[in-house]
C-alpha cells in the first residue's frame, strides 16, 4: 500500500527505471547540448583559394596553405616571362573574379569566330568582338574583297598554342596579350571562283591583344590589337 492507502503499482518503478536509462544513455551518446548557435566545424568552413603565393591586399589571412611559385602559378595561361605572370598578378588583384583558365579558353574561341567571320565578311558577328579601330579596319578589308568580287575561304587546322605573353593592368583598362601558334588554311578566288591566293596550310604566329574596363559588369574581353610576329 501506498501512504495514501491507494494500492502501489510495481510498473511505476519500471517506468522510472526506464527513463533514468534513456537519460543517461543520451548524454552517453550525445555528450553535452549542442548550441544553435555555435559556429560550425572549422573542417566545414570554407577557405579561400589563393591566387599567388600570398593573400590579396586586405584579405583575411589564410593558415596552412600550401606555397604557390611564382613559375607555377599561371601554368597553363601564361608563358614562364616576368612580364606577364606580374601583369596577371596585377589584374588579379585588381579584379578578383578573374579567372586565367576561363580567359584563355575564351580567346581560344573568340580567335575561332573571328577568323571564321571575317573570312565570309559577317560584320554583324564581327562588331561586339572587337574594338572600334579593329572592326574598322577588319571592314575596309571586307569592303574591298566584295568590290573586287573574292571571296575568302579559311580554316584552322590546329591551333597548337595559346599563352599569355604579356598583360597590364590599368584604373579604367587591363590589357592581355595572347601569343596564338595556329595552322592555318586559306583560300582567296577571284570573281570567276578562281584560286588567285593560298591553298596550303601554313604555320602562323600572331599577337592578339584583348582589352576589358575591370568596372565594367559586361564580363567580355574585346580585341583591340593584332600583329603578326
Amino acid at each position: 500500500m501506498s501512504p495514501t492507502g491507494e494500492p502501489f503499482d510495481p510498473t511505476l518503478i519500471v517506468f522510472a527505471a526506464l527513463a533514468i536509462f534513456v537519460v543517461w544513455k543520451l548524454r552517453s551518446v550525445l555528450g553535452v547540448r549542442v548550441d544553435r548557435e555555435a559556429p560550425p566545424h572549422p573542417q566545414f568552413e570554407p577557405r579561400r583559394a589563393p591566387i599567388g603565393p600570398a593573400p590579396l591586399p586586405g584579405a583575411a589571412p589564410v593558415d596552412n596553405l600550401p606555397t604557390v611559385h611564382p613559375e607555377d602559378r599561371w601554368k597553363g595561361v601564361a608563358e614562364n616571362r616576368a612580364e606577364a605572370i606580374q601583369g596577371l598578378d596585377a589584374i588579379a588583384a585588381a579584379d578578383p573574379r578573374f579567372d586565367g583558365k576561363a580567359f584563355i579558353g575564351g580567346a581560344r574561341r573568340a580567335y575561332e569566330m573571328i577568323v571564321a567571320a571575317f573570312a565570309r565578311g559577317d560584320r554583324d558577328t564581327l562588331r561586339p568582338l572587337l574594338a572600334k579601330e579593329v572592326f574598322d579596319g577588319f571592314a575596309g578589308e571586307i569592303a574591298r574583297r566584295e568590290a573586287a568580287a573574292e571571296t575568302v575561304e579559311t580554316a584552322i587546322v590546329a591551333i597548337d598554342s595559346s599563352l599569355v605573353d604579356s598583360a597590364r593592368a590599368a584604373p579604367r583598362l587591363n590589357e592581355i596579350t595572347v601569343r596564338f601558334a595556329v595552322r592555318l588554311m586559306n583560300i582567296r578566288k577571284n570573281k570567276a571562283g578562281e584560286t588567285i591566293e593560298g591553298g596550303n596550310t601554313v604555320p602562323v604566329e600572331e599577337l592578339w591583344t584583348f582589352a576589358r574596363d575591370p568596372r565594367a559588369v559586361d564580363p567580355n574581353w574585346k580585341l583591340v590589337a593584332t600583329r603578326a610576329v
